[in-house]
């Protein structure tokens, strides 16, 4: 049986773990994999996240299961981070929520939920998208369409365009949107293109899916989600997906939380049930221990205050960093406008530049970056800054 099928390639970024480890040049830098690093290239755990860690070791008593919707406390508090506490959405009881394998894990749910409706769904996905957006969707069996997005040229949204195409969807249409720090361009919507978006919504029928991966480090934590928020308010049904990789740093913990805002409380109370179905007939439960982990940060002031200020921390030096690149590219008096980057948010930019010079720059100054030029800023250091720059220039 098993004969019938042959190996797949490598996953491209992935791949180039493996090349950078092996890389032997002193000042080769990984700009790949989109985790976020600390000035000496560490992935710390947050003091937070110990010190709840701590906690939680000296209270549990029990492995058993803690049933289909996760740790309660998790979702009701992730809910509360996304919608805000003046929801009228959660006022009302119509947001429906359960915990998930990371925010692959809300994705997929939310899919298999789209799936489960009748009619044939078409599900959008702004140009260019997170790679893995296509992959979870389409093995859910969704049809799936881009929409234009983003202006390579320029390193901005074109939402002109984006604009254009949603004016031409209806009730059979999922728009996927990112809530903030657009992976992997970093170029967001700004509040008026938000309010935009949720008018066509209003109008055409189409449902908005957004996910929601870096809360916290674009503008922060409020700012971040204030284009949801209002789409919440304007529109009756939404999507949520929701990840604690980056804003907790709880990659390998593999802790999301999926989110449905529907029409009243009767129809929330009925996709509960039709999450924790389709969570049941995939993995079951999901792992509880970073959804304990969070729900004791967002319960405790004092926990949640520092939290908070490690995030914002974060997020401040990767706009140093982003800073620090462009000035660093000027000073080279390159014949290229780069002052993109800057105006982009979160982790991740495009540098706008060809494959050829991608690879030029892996080959010849041990600098890797994904093919498509996507960078993850927070890959750099301050000891880097003109290491790159330079190389930057002799390539273009």
């Amino acid at each position: 049986m098993f004969d019938q099928l042959s190996a797949l390639p490598a996953d491209p970024l992935l791949g180039l773990i493996s090349i950078y480890r092996d890389d032997t040049n002193p000042n080769k830098v990984d700009l790949g994999v989109g985790v976020y690093r600390d000035e000496t290239g560490h992935t710390a755990i947050m003091s937070a996240i110990q010190k709840a860690a701590r906690q939680h070791m000296e209270t549990e008593d029990s492995k058993t299961y803690i049933g289909p919707q996760g740790v309660p406390g998790f979702v009701s508090g992730i809910k509360s981070l996304v919608f805000g506490t003046a929801s009228s959405a959660l006022s009302n009881q119509r947001v429906a929520g359960i915990q998930t394998p990371g925010g692959c894990g809300a994705l997929r749910v939310g899919a298999e939920l789209l799936k489960r409706v009748k009619g044939e769904l078409t599900i959008w996905v702004s140009d260019p998208t997170w790679a893995n957006h296509i992959p979870l969707m389409k093995s859910a069996g969704l049809e799936i369409k881009p929409y234009p997005y983003f202006n390579i040229e320029t390193g901005a949204v074109n939402f002109e365009a984006m604009d254009a195409q949603l004016a031409k969807l209806g009730p059979n249409d999922i728009v996927l949107l990112h809530g903030c720090c657009h992976n992997p361009t970093g170029a967001d919507l700004s509040f008026e293109n938000w309010q935009q978006v949720a008018k066509r919504a209003s109008e055409q029928g189409f449902i908005p899916f957004v996910d929601i991966a870096y809360q916290g480090l674009g503008d922060g934590l409020e700012e971040d989600v204030k284009g949801i928020r209002y789409l919440s308010e304007q529109v009756e049904e939404l999507i949520v997906a929701t990840s604690c990789s980056k804003n907790f740093g709880l990659y390998r913990e593999r802790t999301g939380c999926l989110m449905i805002q529907t029409k009243n409380s009767e129809q929330a109370d009925a996709i509960q049930t039709q999450i924790q179905d389709v969570a049941r007939a995939n993995y079951s439960m999901s792992p509880a221990y970073g959804g304990y982990l969070v729900d004791i940060i967002l319960s405790n002031d004092a926990l949640r205050t520092e939290w908070k200020n490690e995030l914002d921390s974060m997020a401040l030096r990767v706009k140093s960093l982003r800073s620090g690149l462009l000035e660093n590219i000027q000073q080279q008096g390159i014949d290229k406008d780069f002052s993109f980057i800057t105006q982009q948010k979160g982790m991740f930019s495009y540098l706008g530049i060809n494959i050829e010079q991608v690879r030029q720059l892996r080959n010849e100054f041990s600098i890797y970056m994904a093919d498509s030029s996507r960078i993850n800023v927070a890959g750099l250091n301050t000891q880097c800054l003109e290491y790159v720059a330079k190389a930057l220039k002799s390539v273009l």
